[in-house]
């Protein structure tokens, strides 16, 4: 058997699941310090035409969000539809911002993921933490939840000493 996924990664929660209409749903700031890359897993259910969620992405120098600012990328993979029948993501490049939102999006199910490595943070002037958020959609309820997958740690460890990306 090959090394253990809890070995070499670690899972963080960004916001747990939560009715998206609610307000503003604001992911946890997580550290990249102790891996090589992030990546950051948006889930949803289906919600109503026209509600559709928009992931927003910043990094900052800590776990306060000291000095927040945009982390832009170019590259996200989505599976929408009915998941049980998506089996590849699909591929979809933008001009490098550090939003995403896709205008059919809302009434299907969705998984999207945003992957970075640590060193696409601004880290020569001290970048070291991601946040991912997703807005208020709208007036209808929407189920939806983030995670960051921290992988390819930069310190070996036994699975009960496996680096932890929460501050």
């Amino acid at each position: 058997m090959g090394s253990p996924f809890t070995q070499n990664s670690q899972i963080v929660s960004g916001f747990v699941p939560v009715d998206m209409q609610a307000g503003a749903n604001t992911g946890d700031w997580v550290s990249v310090e102790n891996f090589n890359h992030v990546a950051i897993v948006f889930f949803k259910a289906a919600g109503t035409a026209g509600d559709d969620p928009t992931i927003t992405v910043s990094q900052a120098t800590d776990a306060a969000g000291t000095s927040s600012k945009a982390l832009n990328f170019t590259r996200i993979y989505t599976k929408q539809g009915t998941l049980s029948s998506v089996a590849n993501f699909t591929l979809t490049t933008q001009s490098a911002a550090n939003t995403y939102t896709d205008a059919t999006s809302a009434e299907v199910q969705a998984i999207w993921v945003v992957e970075f490595d640590a060193d696409d943070l601004d880290v020569s002037s001290g970048f070291t933490h991601v946040q991912a958020s997703v807005a208020d959609v709208g007036s209808n309820a929407q189920v939806g939840a983030c995670l960051y997958l921290a992988t390819e740690p930069r310190y070996a460890a036994a699975v009960a000493d496996a680096t932890s990306a929460i501050s």
